[in-house]
């Protein structure tokens, strides 16, 4: 639910500029430096750095960080400035920008990529940009931090994992964290945030191990098989328990699983079968198919984002139906085939003209590999709730309140009822006031809003969590 591609720039520059008189003309010298800027796309935000350096002859060199998502240092270019304008080649990420100096500190101009243009002002900083995340631990620690391998033996790969152990005699509780959709690394990195290096952090300091490890084809971890599903990853939260049950620091009656998002439903997978899951703690978890997911999902982005009700119902049930095709239509292409249908009887009775209609069905062309992938099929038509009506563990699922991407009222109470409806009553579901999906505390829920918000995840998730384990 959090994946972000990473030519989905945005940039931050505000205030009122002076205009440079055409007559002046910009000098390497003048455009080296740091220059901020901010591209939003789709409701998604984030910031990106253009690094300009002088070389020994006086021409410019360029890379590019991403803060939002970790990425520092990519190597682009060239730069070409010509009087006022300036160009900037991405060949690597198949991008360019082109803008124009409108004085010293303000470049007003478009980024251009995969044949989208978008407008994108850059300022001037003073200083390096530098993330505040301010809840982000630093070593040294009060407890042992272990890099580990493990083997999947069902899907014949090796997964690379941390382990944290608290200070004192074990045996101790643990849990294993497992993260969201999209290929992550163990501290499910996203937009700068790092939330399981701070859960385990926290966890660790007040007793319980913490078992995090790096997605398939991420960090220390072997791609494994192509067509994966949420079925296939839960196997891998199977190889990480059957790893901590052999460690004699941890108590193998009491290892259980913390799952973000999709995780959250991959946690019910494997304790439906699995009686060694001692506990399960599903934050932002599903309750319903990944089909609501994705529906409620797209609506209430998109109207957070000022979208009219008219554009929402149409949207929505040009969505529902390309779902159906996909429900009904096994093969690929063929379903491709009778989507694109839909979409071009969409776009005509919005009268779109020839030159948007074909950019419009490019882009959705495009994504079609993505919806009709094994993972996704998947996800879309599987109720979460044959798996949770299996479980008999305790069971702690929190939400939040302005939560858009994982609807808290749709999903609470159809975990509890499905917990329920299988005879377990060991469950306690929480709706936190404030939070959004990564459990920041926030103004919208939007997703733009993750990487500005420096709180990584909200203090009261962290005790919540932690307590409700050691009461256990």
């Amino acid at each position: 639910m959090k994946k972000l591609i990473l030519y989905l720039f945005i940039f931050l520059f505000s205030g009122c500029h002076a205009t440079m008189s055409a007559q002046n003309v910009t000098s390497p010298k003048t455009a080296a430096g740091s220059w901020l800027g901010r591209l939003e796309v789709s409701g998604v935000t984030l910031r990106i750095v253009f690094n300009l350096s002088l070389t020994a002859n006086d021409s410019l060199e360029v890379t590019l960080d991403s803060p939002d998502q970790g990425a520092k240092g990519i190597k682009i270019g060239p730069v070409t400035i010509d009087g006022n304008s300036i160009r900037i080649s991405a060949a690597r990420l198949k991008g360019k920008y082109n803008g124009t100096f409108r004085n010293d500190t303000l470049i007003e101009g478009k980024w251009t990529q995969a044949g989208m243009t978008y407008p994108l002002d850059l300022g001037k900083m003073k200083t390096a940009f530098v993330l505040n995340r301010p809840q982000e631990p630093k070593p040294p620690y009060p407890y042992s931090v272990e890099d580990v391998v493990f083997r999947n033996e069902k899907a014949g790969i090796n997964l690379g994992g941390t382990l944290t152990i608290p200070a004192g005699n074990g045996p101790f509780k643990a849990v294993i964290l497992i993260t969201g959709s999209g290929a992550q690394n163990r501290n499910e990195e996203l937009m700068g945030h790092k939330p399981f290096l701070v859960i385990a952090d926290y966890l660790t300091r007040n007793g319980i191990a913490v078992f995090r490890f790096d997605d398939r084809g991420v960090g220390k971890s072997e791609a494994g098989p192509a067509g994966s599903t949420s079925a296939d990853f839960a196997t891998d939260a199977e190889a990480a328990l059957n790893f901590l049950k052999k460690d004699p620091r941890i108590n193998p009656s009491m290892i259980g699983l913390a799952g973000h998002s999709e995780g959250g439903f991959i946690a019910p997978i494997l304790a439906s079968r699995d009686p060694d899951v001692a506990f399960i703690v599903s934050l932002a978890g599903t309750g319903v198919s990944g089909e609501q997911i994705i529906l409620k999902q797209a609506y209430d982005i998109s109207k957070a984002s000022g979208t009219n009700e008219k554009e929402l119902k149409s949207s929505y049930a040009l969505s529902k139906k390309l779902y159906g095709i996909i429900r009904k239509e096994p093969d690929n292409a063929k379903a491709v085939s009778q989507m694109l249908a839909e979409v071009k009887k969409s776009l005509a009775r919005e009268k779109k003209s020839g030159e948007e209609t074909k950019k419009l069905t490019d882009q959705f062309l495009a994504g079609t590999a993505t919806i009709t992938s094994p993972w996704f099929r998947y996800f879309l038509f599987t109720d979460p709730a044959t798996f949770w009506k299996k479980v008999k563990c305790p069971v702690l699922a929190l939400n939040g309140e302005k939560d858009l991407q994982v609807d808290a009222d749709i999903n609470l109470p159809a975990i509890e009822k499905a917990l329920k409806k299988g005879g377990n009553e060991r469950i306690k579901t929480v709706r936190l006031a404030g939070l959004n999906h990564l459990f920041q505390h926030c103004k919208t829920g939007l997703p733009a809003e993750y990487g500005e918000i420096e709180e990584t995840i909200s203090p009261e998730i962290l005790r919540i969590m932690s307590d409700w384990i050691l009461s256990l």
